[in-house]
């Protein structure tokens, strides 16, 4: 049971690592010479990379862009939550009750990050030739699998004894 534990500790370790990334990296959507975060664009001009707003109107709406933002945002602070609420459960609660609310705050997580990645892909970038979506973005639907597979295993767990 101790290895389970611990491998479960280190899933969520990792899911909450790549959430991280995915959140404060900027490779969202990338070009040769643009690469474009939920934060700000970078431009490439005389091999510097310069940092500035993202552009305004159709291409990218104010409240979809300030929708993602917050669910990255809420994806981390509840899968860091989770973890923290793991660790305190795992001593303080009995048998059967252990793992319920780490398994919600992962679930959680896991929808946040899903509702962002969700609406990233369908409002972004749609009538753009050039480019496609880059690691940070790979990295949230990564980070959407291991948060479900985490929240299930939690849930699962609550009914084992250990």
């Amino acid at each position: 049971m101790l290895i389970l534990l611990a491998a479960i500790f280190a899933l969520h370790i990792i899911a909450i690592v790549i959430l991280l990334v995915a959140t404060i990296d900027n490779a969202w959507w990338v070009t040769d010479m643009i690469s474009t975060d939920i934060w700000g664009r970078w431009i490439l001009t005389n091999g510097v990379w310069n940092l500035t707003d993202l552009p305004e109107g159709s291409h990218y709406p104010k409240d979809y862009l300030q929708a993602v933002q917050a669910s990255s945002v809420l994806a981390c602070i509840f899968s860091i939550l989770g973890i923290f609420v793991f660790i305190a459960q795992l001593f303080t609660l009995t048998k059967g009750k252990r793992f319920t609310i780490s398994g919600i705050f992962q679930f959680l997580a896991c929808l946040c990050i899903m509702i962002a990645a969700s609406i990233y892909t369908d409002r972004f970038h749609i009538n753009e030739n050039f480019g496609s979506y880059g690691h940070s973005f790979i990295l949230a639907w990564i980070a959407f699998g291991l948060t479900f597979i985490s929240s299930i295993t939690y849930f699962v767990l609550r009914k084992k004894t250990a």
